[in-house]
């Protein structure tokens, strides 16, 4: 599907979902591929554009998901398509660290470019997210001559053995898949709808639980890196208490810690600025991105201060297919539609229709003797609720499922996050048009009578 002949920007349900093809693709999946590839809404898509994806059976369904973050500029951007294809016919592959070419190094300068901080920078490109945070650590490492490595409560950084390790949440991501890399230690973050104390005490206290678990637990002389997403994703989309961030990025200055900014899920617009680390001027000594930078190709990408870059030795970072030709030019043409459209602009004018509809929403189902939204949250195009049960915080992951799939039913891609898998978190297309994502939210809103 080319951007020339772009989908119908609208909902068409023409089967039950999933339809009967989809239902055969479906059959065939379970006796081919591995029972642990989950699928969240067993549609088999066809094409994709814009705000939609339409399915084998010819459903249109409106896409709040984005491949979790991926397609912020949309599925088959022009831009995308039209480097890529011209990319595919001049050639496919030489691997960078045998035939070097120039789209590599291109994304390398525009990352060195947008990424926060005016400090000389270099940048690294491999596959994945999480092959990525791996990367990070190695530097960091290499950098600092040190083991440790502190990341936080309802953190995400990726399914590789140290990746699982950095995570918090075991289930699906860590059961029955141990051992795991040694020298990783956890401590709370600012998380402010569930702070004993308070959402005001939030930073402050976060912070400084934080600090003295590794000053009198680990001992700061021995970490060489502090991970975090500056807005955790699959915790459930949890934007830490203002103040907790430049907090921690202090204290690892003051103490030679690498500073590193999981901003895998968070990049390239999706939270109305480039970088969730640009709210407040938070400037990280490491970035890891993918996800959003490719327009839907595999690309991922380290990027940080140049004497810490430069620390590992030559040949001690890279991999076959890291920077791939045909990514990296769908990396430029995406992030070229990044700039020529604004996309800050409009995830900023998403999380405005998101954010005003959702808090009616909360208001509306206050008194729901079922279900009801404890937290709406968010920033831009990155926006979750959190759904408790009545008279108080305690989860309902129950109200959080059913909610889901009857979203699904009336084809509206929704996603489902956080620790306790209460979370309804929301990614739709940057470029989504505001017929279709007011379409998508009151498809929500009946669901939510539906519970």
């Amino acid at each position: 599907m080319s951007a020339a002949t772009p989908l119908p920007q609208e909902r068409r349900l023409v089967t039950a979902i999933p339809g009967p093809k989809s239902q055969e693709l479906q059959a065939r999946k379970l006796g081919a591929v591995a029972a642990g590839v989950g699928t969240t809404l067993p549609v088999y898509v066809s094409r994709a554009n814009g705000g939609v994806l339409e399915d084998v059976d010819g459903n249109s369904l409106i896409d709040f998901g984005s491949g979790i973050a991926v397609t912020n500029v949309g599925n088959s951007a022009e831009a995308v398509v039209a480097k890529a294809t011209e990319q595919l016919a001049a050639f496919t592959h030489t691997c960078f660290m045998v035939t070097p070419y120039e789209g590599y190094v291109a994304v390398a300068e525009l990352l060195n470019e947008l990424t926060p901080g005016d400090h000389d920078k270099r940048t690294a490109l491999f596959n994945s997210g999480a092959e990525a945070v791996e990367n990070a650590v190695k530097i960091a490492r290499a950098y600092t001559k040190r083991t440790a490595v502190v990341v936080f409560d309802h953190g995400y950084h990726g399914r590789t053995n140290l990746t699982m390790g950095l995570t918090a949440k075991n289930m699906p991501y860590k059961q029955g898949f141990g051992p795991f890399a040694p020298e990783i230690y956890r401590v709370p973050v600012a998380y402010p709808y569930r702070w004993l104390t308070g959402s005001e005490n939030c930073a402050a206290e976060a912070a400084a639980q934080a600090i003295e678990i590794i000053n009198k637990q680990i001992g700061a002389e021995n970490v060489a890196a502090i991970i975090i997403e500056p807005i955790q994703g699959e915790g459930g989309f949890i934007e830490p208490a203002k103040g907790f961030l430049p907090a921690i990025v202090e204290y690892a200055k003051a103490n030679g810690i690498v500073f590193v900014a999981d901003e895998i899920q968070t990049g390239f617009c999706r939270t109305g600025q480039w970088f969730a680390c640009d709210d407040e001027n938070v400037v990280p000594d490491l970035i890891t991105t993918a996800k959003g930078i490719a327009g839907g190709l595999p690309l991922a990408a380290v990027t940080g201060r140049a004497e810490i870059m430069d620390a590992a030795h030559a040949g001690g970072l890279g991999g076959t297919y890291g920077g791939n030709p045909v990514a990296c030019a769908a990396a430029l043409g995406a992030i070229e539609t990044m700039k020529e459209q604004d996309l800050n602009g409009k995830a900023q004018r998403i999380g405005e229709i998101m954010l005003g509809r959702l808090s009616a929403l909360q208001e509306k189902f206050a008194g729901h003797d079922s279900v009801r939204i404890g937290e709406v949250r968010g920033r831009g195009a990155m926006i979750a609720v959190e759904l408790v049960k009545p008279g108080g915080k305690e989860p309902n992951a129950e109200a959080t499922a059913a909610i889901a799939k009857a979203c699904h039913a009336e084809g509206l891609v929704v996603l489902t996050a956080g620790t306790y898998g209460n979370v309804l978190r929301f990614l739709p297309p940057l470029v989504i048009p505001e017929h279709l994502l007011n379409e998508g939210l009151d498809i929500l809103e009946n669901a939510f009578a539906t519970v």
